[in-house]
């Protein structure tokens, strides 16, 4: 048992500061458990069970039925519905954004429909003149609130179902009530917390939510370029006379982006590098006052006077005749660019594009911006073609936080997609078949009707949610079977002797919520569950009441940026600090602590 809370607290730890993805984490941890099976008594075959999990399975099979969906565009559809209907109303526009992403979050998975609405809110807000920061931190609130509403809204929600299921296995006699949850067992529960959080949201959360970033009038004044962009020009004995724009770059010593270069009637944008430079070249530069300074004494260029860089100059044409535009890109979940530098990962050569500002939360980042690791959240500032913002945001490595016309989604689809989940829905809400057979069929169903490509079933996972899920599995195994469970719920037990059943409940919630904002959801309910299940059995209590509770507390962490994946998506967009998580997150945590547990005893019993 030692050992065990040796292995959690290192888990921890690593969760907490993430010197590593927490995925390749918790393999670190099934690993670690299989290693030392004489003393965790986790054997080979229960440290991989994780992988033959009904939950893996089944939250595998979710990520592909909400993938469909969104190939064939119909949220942008209803996006683009809702803003003709909102206008610059703030309050419409806040209500509509809390009403459909808590909707659509109960069918898809709700980071998905984060990813997928997150441009359109920011659309609504500046053509709205609205503030994008009061409406996205709601979109991730609501989102999370909207997840509770069935089984399939979180995968925290399918491994809390699948933990309580073999705990009713494993011990039929304390575990009497537990079973695996069906489609819409909670959907009232649901219902009440979803109600006090969006009437906090258009409240109390409205006022307290702060309004970071101005509604925009112009990029480069939204991300405050104005001191970073200027012209300047090749003089006739400059150095650079008869270099490619690729060396001289490759070879200054100075903190400096070419954006365009400009010779004569011709605009040029990506891709510079082979441009050879000329004398009378205009170069358009991202740097600060100091560096340019430098720079012109350095490189032979002279500072064309009274120069004022605006949206309007960059997003000219070039001389391919493509438009250029000036687009916001947050760095997504699973990208591969995380723990990367601009420079590291040759952005410029391989997106053929020119990152002008990067933004990290409320801070900007300028000098030697090329070289700053980047963080999943982080947004850049991003000048490109037509074509190549069409590729950034086909790529899974980002999210542009603007509505981009997509030619290739399915429309035509529509209706067999949104088809096919309703029946998987509805065969699992009948208990036709269980929930993973029938998401597998629908999985399926996706690729033979044409709604998804073969290669693309592979594209729509998650693969570090599945490898995360498969990797804590096994340690609520071994806290079952070193005693680390009773253990532990004889600790909270021992608060009964001053506190009634419904009091200890809510603690598990508020422990529990206060674990998820600091690690994985998903590692929360693989430890808390387990204990709360004994805890109840020790105080003769409602086993399920209890596991109920834990696994609402760890679908909606409020608190921090980091509690909850699409915390983070709105993190840079939204310009936010971490005090605004608390101030706005924390009272909600505590009302839905109240909500959930009065729910729960109204509803089950305590």
């Amino acid at each position: 048992m030692h050992v065990v809370f040796l292995v959690i607290l290192v888990a921890l730890v690593l969760f907490a500061t993430e010197p590593v993805p927490i995925d390749i984490t918790a393999i670190g941890i099934m690993v670690a458990l299989m290693v030392l099976e004489p003393w965790t008594r986790v054997s080979p075959a229960e440290g991989v069970s994780g992988f033959a999990s009904t939950a893996t399975v089944t939250v595998l099979a979710m990520f592909v039925l909400s993938y469909g969906v969104q190939r064939t565009g119909a949220v942008q559809i209803l996006g683009r519905k809702i803003a003709a209907f909102t206008g610059d109303d703030e309050g419409r526009q806040l209500g509509a954004t809390i009403g459909v992403v808590g909707s659509i979050s109960g069918f898809i998975n709700n980071t998905a429909a984060v990813a997928i609405l997150l441009p359109m809110v920011t659309d609504l807000a500046h053509e709205g003149k609205t503030s994008p920061s009061k409406l996205l931190l709601p979109l991730s609130y609501a989102s999370m609130f909207g997840g509770t509403l069935t089984l399939i809204g979180t995968s925290t929600n399918i491994l809390a179902s699948d933990l309580s299921a073999r705990l009713a296995t494993q011990d039929p006699a304390a575990f009497g009530e537990l079973h695996a949850f069906s489609m819409f067992e909670f959907t009232a529960l649901g219902l009440i917390v979803s109600g006090v959080g969006t009437v906090y949201l258009l409240t109390v959360g409205r006022w307290l939510t702060p309004a970071r970033i101005p509604p925009r009038e112009d990029l480069t004044e939204e991300f405050e370029l104005e001191e970073y962009l200027t012209e300047v020009v090749v003089e006739d004995d400059s150095p650079l006379v008869g270099r490619t724009v690729a060396d001289a770059l490759a070879e200054t010593d100075f903190d400096v982006d070419l954006v365009q270069l400009i010779r004569g009637e011709t605009t040029f944008a990506e891709p510079l590098g082979p441009k050879e430079i000329q004398s009378g070249d205009v170069f358009a530069l991202r740097t600060d006052r100091g560096t340019l300074v430098e720079l012109i004494d350095a490189e032979g260029l002279a500072l064309l006077p009274e120069v004022d860089v605006t949206d309007a100059e960059l997003e000219g044409g070039d001389d391919t005749g493509l438009a250029r535009s000036l687009v916001e890109v947050v760095v997504a979940p699973r990208s591969s660019l995380v723990g990367e530098s601009l420079a590291s990962a040759s952005f410029r050569d391989r997106y053929d594009a020119t990152v002008l500002a990067l933004r990290r939360g409320p801070e900007y980042i300028r000098e030697r911006m090329d070289h700053a690791e980047l963080r999943v959240g982080d947004t850049l500032l991003v000048q490109a073609t037509a074509d190549s913002v069409s590729r950034l945001n086909a790529n899974r490595d980002f999210i542009v936080a603007q509505e981009i016309e997509r030619p290739d989604y399915r429309e035509s689809k529509i209706p067999l997609a949104l088809g096919i989940v309703a029946a998987v829905v509805t065969v699992a809400a009948l208990d036709v078949l269980p929930i993973m057979v029938s998401a597998l069929a629908g999985a399926l169903a996706m690729v033979v009707t044409g709604v998804l490509k073969p290669p693309e079933v592979y594209d729509a996972v998650e693969w570090d949610v599945i490898f995360l899920l498969a990797g804590v599995i096994p340690l609520g195994i071994a806290l079952e079977k070193t005693g680390g469970a009773d253990l532990l719920a004889d600790l909270v037990v021992a608060s009964a002797d001053v506190l009634p059943a419904i009091a200890v409940l809510g603690l598990f919630y508020v422990v529990t919520a206060l674990l998820t904002n600091v690690i994985s959801n998903n590692a929360s309910v693989v430890l808390m569950i387990p204990v709360a299940a004994e805890a109840a059995a020790q105080l003769d209590a409602n086993a399920f009441a209890f596991v109920l509770a834990v696994t609402f507390a760890a679908s909606t962490a409020f608190m921090t940026p980091v509690g909850y994946q699409t915390n983070l998506f709105v993190y840079g967009p939204g310009g936010y600090r971490f005090t605004d998580y608390i101030r706005v997150g924390a009272p909600l945590q505590l009302l839905f602590a109240i909500a959930t547990t009065a729910g729960i005893a109204v509803i089950w019993g305590v």
